[in-house]
């Protein structure tokens, strides 16, 4: 397990580093930038003037060519040595900016499971494990077809490795990337350099040995190497990584802050630091300009809310710890927030009905599969079998009296479009669900990892209750957080 993560303070050093640009419109900006191509030209893009922006904290001991840093910078991070961390994306975050440059922006938790999109061998990963994994097998690859130039290696696996990212948070969000930012491990270190002290807010005194969080409660400055012991903590926290993602949160407001109270661009030696930091520690997505350095300072005024994409449960796959999401309800949240529309404060009615589900196609196991996601929505397991000679074959829903409500949210949930109407020959309270040759299972059926369809971790061990996600942390003064 990881124990050092820069997490926020990378993505911190991005922001600064391109909102400072964002004041030197030239063409110089961009000079000494390291420019990657994994964005490419027919990648779906923001509409309305919109703009959506992923910032990628990479945990990496290496540097943009693949050199191990420096061993006084690792001690200073307390962070182990090249092996640790590998090429995780501990810090994953959506930023939108609308027409009028008010920013929303999301926290992707780094174990949230979620389906792997073109990574041989890998059926569901945890969310950081798509850049490092494409990465590997890319570099698989280019070695199978004998090329042995390490940085050649280096520089396609990472496109690699940033391709699979741009895919996995697409797909789960549901929204498009226009541009990314990259910042590895030795950013947070070259920020923490430039800028000098941080304040921060904590509710609770902590102690942890793991990362060397020693901090009283209440308000303090950190130094860059107490700023890294705040960002990564998790052990001794009642939500773990959540409440470290809210610390990440509380972190990169404070920094903001600074940035835009603190001179940082108007004083020429900082702000030629951050620029410095910038062309060393970050890389860009091609399509960066002025416009969009100016449009992205936005993130360092007030005008801003940092929310985490929500989680269904803690649980366990083949021996690791995962985060269970609901794909559906995480693109209707973030659609929600970045269309500035209220999410629904109505949760939908629990589910009182017993459901049969009959196969009546071709596909082997589908009412099993169909039966256990809906029992994980709360609906009660019934009959479960392939449909018999002279049953009906064509996909349609039936219902007994007072499962009509109950039947007709089956069919939104399994895209039915097929007759949903009552059946007497059920009785009260029974759906039964025919499947017919045309059915096909939706997406996030589809998709659902083992532990999403069934009450019981994989492992056997019960699932955890859906944790605490906290309050959304927003960008007006240093806010306390746990």
């Amino acid at each position: 397990m990881t124990l050092a993560r820069a997490g926020v303070g990378l993505f911190s050093a991005a922001v600064l580093a391109l909102s400072g640009m964002g004041w030197w419109t030239t063409d110089h900006a961009l000079s000494g930038m390291t420019i990657s191509q994994a964005l490419g030209l027919t990648s779906p893009r923001s509409n309305g003037g919109a703009m959506n922006v992923l910032l990628i904290g990479l945990d990496s001991r290496r540097d943009q060519q693949g050199n191990e840093l420096p061993q006084e910078i690792l001690d200073q991070l307390h962070a182990g040595d090249s092996d640790t961390g590998g090429y995780n994306t501990n810090t994953l975050i959506l930023a939108h900016l609308d027409a009028d440059n008010k920013v929303t922006a999301f926290s992707i938790p780094r174990d949230d499971y979620v389906a792997a999109d073109g990574i041989p061998g890998y059926d569901h990963i945890k969310i950081k494990e798509a850049y490092g994994l494409a990465k590997a097998n890319a570099e698989q690859a280019l070695v199978d077809q004998g090329v042995g130039d390490q940085e050649e290696l280096e520089r396609k696996g990472r496109e690699a490795g940033r391709a699979a990212t741009l895919r996995a948070v697409r797909d789960l969000t549901g929204q498009p990337i226009d541009y990314f930012a990259e910042v590895n491990l030795a950013g947070f270190y070259d920020l923490a350099s430039a800028l000098g002290s941080i304040q921060v807010c904590l509710n609770h005194a902590v102690y942890d040995d793991f990362s060397g969080a020693d901090f009283p409660a209440g308000p303090q400055s950190l130094d860059a190497s107490q700023a890294l012991a705040f960002v990564r903590q998790r052990h001794g926290l009642d939500n773990g990584d959540l409440d470290r993602t809210h610390r990440q949160q509380a972190f990169l407001v404070s920094v903001l802050r600074q940035l835009q109270d603190g001179g940082a661009v108007t004083d020429m030696s900082k702000f030629n630091a951050l620029v410095d930091v910038a062309k060393r520690d970050v890389v860009l997505s091609s399509g960066w300009g002025p416009a969009q350095f100016v449009r992205i300072s936005a993130i360092a005024g007030s005008n801003v809310t940092f929310q985490t994409l929500p989680v269904l449960r803690y649980d366990s796959v083949d021996g690791q710890d995962v985060n269970i999401v609901d794909p559906a309800a995480i693109r209707a949240e973030v659609a929600a927030a970045f269309s500035g529309a209220a999410a629904s404060s109505t949760p939908r009615p629990k589910p009182s009905s017993t459901v049969d589900v009959i196969n009546a196609g071709d596909t082997s196991g589908l009412a099993g599969t169909v039966s256990q996601w809906l029992s994980e929505q709360g609906y009660a397991a019934g009959e479960v079998r392939n449909a018999e000679a002279g049953e009906p074959t064509s996909t349609a829903i039936g219902y007994g009296d007072g499962a009509g409500g109950d039947a007709d949210a089956l069919a939104k949930l399994l895209n039915v479009t097929g007759p949903v109407q009552a059946d007497p020959a059920l009785g009260a309270g029974h759906v039964r669900v025919v499947l017919g040759p045309s059915f096909t299972l939706p997406a996030d059926i589809d998709s659902a990892p083992p532990s999403t369809v069934s009450a019981a971790s994989v492992d056997g061990t019960a699932p955890t209750d859906a944790p605490n996600q906290g309050q959304p942390v927003d960008g007006h003064g240093i806010p306390c957080v746990d």
